[in-house]
């Protein structure tokens, strides 16, 4: 009983072997045993001119952006702008506490009080004629002497209010409550709403090869769409440490992009020669590419090595010669001999 039970057991696992092998052979490239012809759609490979390229990676970053820094030194009293706000023009950032400059102005502001009571003193005693001339023109001086002295002082103060010097949206925050400010120091960065550009650094190698104007794909790795990109700044000179040259490339305006981004250029190096399929007639099992090739009105399988994907079509390295006719349509549904009637 136990002999038998076990012969079972294998005669069952054999028969789901060769179940699950029937199964899959619909979809394995076995060779046919002829039948009726199946129509098929052709393409002639042929040479096509191609622009080779070399990528060049680089951040997209906004045209116009700012680093805040106070003009006058003073601890911060409060920001009132945090990252990812936007401003307009003018506005209020951050007010920085600032006693000793509000103290000269209100030194500046008695001063004057005192001159414009010297002066109107004077301008009596002239009409009356107990003064002189020359007494009266010392008075006037002393007053627009005042004068300068309060608008300078009320520029100072107003430095203690730092504002945004263009509408944009706040980056980064570089200092907090109770820091002392002052010049060179950075307390916030700003960018510009809108306007970006691509900013990379291209090899001596290639520069020759980008002109002012001139446009170039660029691809951001986070958006699906190229984007046209126009060349604006080429730098004159290049960085000592990686002997690279800083291109701008002006940015269209689209959905997605942002300040920071991740991307890479494609800039033209030469024209090639190359042959292109169409990636509809690419059949793939594993690690191997292969399409149908028409040969003595057959489906002929060849293995082929592809190259660059371009759009609809890919680039074969090896595999296929010029002149030959590839199968582009229901490629799935052939096997190695199959007949086929070309379609017009």
């Amino acid at each position: 009983m136990k002999i038998e039970s076990i012969c079972r057991a294998q005669v069952y696992v054999l028969t789901v072997i060769l179940l699950t092998a029937c199964g899959r052979q619909e979809s394995s490239p076995l060779p046919s045993d002829g039948g009726a012809p199946v129509p098929v759609e052709i393409k002639t490979v042929t040479r096509e001119p191609y622009q080779s390229t070399e990528e060049v990676v680089g951040t997209v970053r906004s045209k116009q952006r700012a680093v805040i820094e106070a003009k006058v030194s003073g601890r911060v009293l409060q920001f009132l702008a945090v990252p990812g706000q936007s401003v307009q023009s003018g506005e209020m950032l951050a007010e920085l506490d600032v006693q000793e400059i509000r103290a000269r102005w209100e030194q500046a502001a008695a001063r004057l009080e005192q001159a414009d009571k010297e002066m109107a003193r004077s301008k009596k005693l002239v009409a009356g004629n107990v003064s002189s001339r020359q007494e009266y023109e010392a008075v006037e001086a002393s007053q627009k002497v005042a004068q300068a002295g309060l608008r300078e002082a009320e520029t100072m103060l107003g430095y203690a209010r730092i504002t945004a010097p263009f509408a944009g949206v706040v980056t980064r925050k570089l200092s907090n409550v109770g820091d002392l400010a002052m010049p060179g120091k950075p307390l916030m960065e700003i960018e510009a709403h809108g306007s970006l550009r691509f900013e990379a650094d291209l090899p001596e190698a290639i520069l020759d090869r980008v002109q002012l104007g001139a446009k170039m794909p660029v691809k951001v790795a986070s958006v699906d769409q190229s984007f046209e990109a126009e060349v604006s700044e080429i730098a004159p000179v290049a960085d000592a440490a990686s002997r690279t040259f800083q291109v701008k490339f002006d940015l269209p305006v689209a959905d997605g992009l942002r300040a920071g981004q991740f991307g890479r250029v494609a800039v033209p190096v030469a024209e090639t020669q190359i042959l292109r399929v169409p990636r509809a007639s690419l059949r793939k099992r594993g690690q191997m590419e292969m399409v149908y090739v028409v040969r003595d009105q057959k489906a002929t399988l060849r293995l082929v090595k592809t190259g660059k994907i371009l759009e609809e079509d890919v680039q074969i390295l090896s595999g296929l010669e010029e002149g030959e006719s590839v199968i582009v349509s229901d490629v799935s549904m052939l096997g190695d001999g199959q007949p086929v009637t070309v379609q017009p």
